[in-house]
């Protein structure tokens, strides 16, 4: 037992001088010279104690600004609009708080399309127009559909499969919060179609009306998370299709 302490000891001693906990670099302007935050979580992540974390932070460190995020990390745009994601990831500040947030820009008829958060529970406010949403938790639960307006909330159980959508002919926005700093996220239908063709073939009938060849074609077609729909609103708004 007292050489695998001492093992241990040695372990823990050398992950700490590889990765040396210190402040984020700063250029000579005040803007992060990082261009990965990984890094820097991880040296977050060390920090025996919440003030030693807190105080390898910069000011700038605490401003997230979700109208400039862009790449990949933080911004998802389909042809529906685009969410913004800050969590520990995008938002390293965020390490050791136990929360993360996305907002939503839907333009008309737009919707996010049915996803799950493995490891958050999310709750939903509408900021301007309006979101259809709906969820349901599992097997046999309620599937609940409620119809939100500007500055109405509801909530999305961890683990829910749900969606949101804006039914008008305006842009529509949503603040999302989680209960984790990394709640990830999971969209159905995108994730589904990952599996093989057989199986998926199998779920969707297997009777011969849908082979491998017409389960790619619906793979190619799905859109992104930040879709475009409805028939019906689409129809009332005076929106093609793309």
């Amino acid at each position: 037992m007292h050489s695998i302490s001492i093992l241990a000891t040695a372990l823990l001693a050398t992950v700490a001088t590889a990765t040396p906990i210190t402040k984020r670099q700063v250029g000579s302007n005040g803007t992060d010279t990082k261009t990965n935050n990984r890094d820097f979580v991880a040296q977050l992540l060390l920090a025996p104690t919440f003030e030693e974390r807190i105080n390898m932070l910069q000011p700038s460190d605490l401003i997230f600004d979700f109208g400039l995020a862009s790449g990949n990390t933080s911004n998802t745009i389909g042809n529906g609009g685009r969410t913004v994601k800050a969590d520990r990831g995008t938002f390293p500040a965020l390490t050791g708080t136990g929360v993360s947030m996305t907002l939503g820009f839907l333009g008309p008829c737009g919707f996010n399309t049915p996803h799950t958060h493995p490891r958050g529970t999310e709750i939903n406010v509408v900021v301007q127009g309006a979101l259809k949403a709906q969820f349901q938790l599992e097997n046999g639960a309620t599937n609940f559909i409620t119809n939100l307006t500007q500055y109405q909330m509801t909530v999305f159980p961890m683990g829910a499969m749900h969606t949101e959508f804006n039914p008008l002919c305006t842009p529509s926005y949503f603040v999302a919060g989680f209960n984790s700093e990394d709640p990830g996220v999971m969209q159905i239908a995108q994730t589904f179609f990952n599996f093989e063709p057989d199986l998926v073939q199998a779920v969707l009938g297997g009777d011969g009306t849908i082979n491998g060849e017409d389960v790619e074609a619906f793979k190619s077609t799905i859109p992104k998370n930040v879709a475009l729909g409805v028939e019906q609103c689409l129809q009332t708004c005076g929106i093609a299709k793309r």
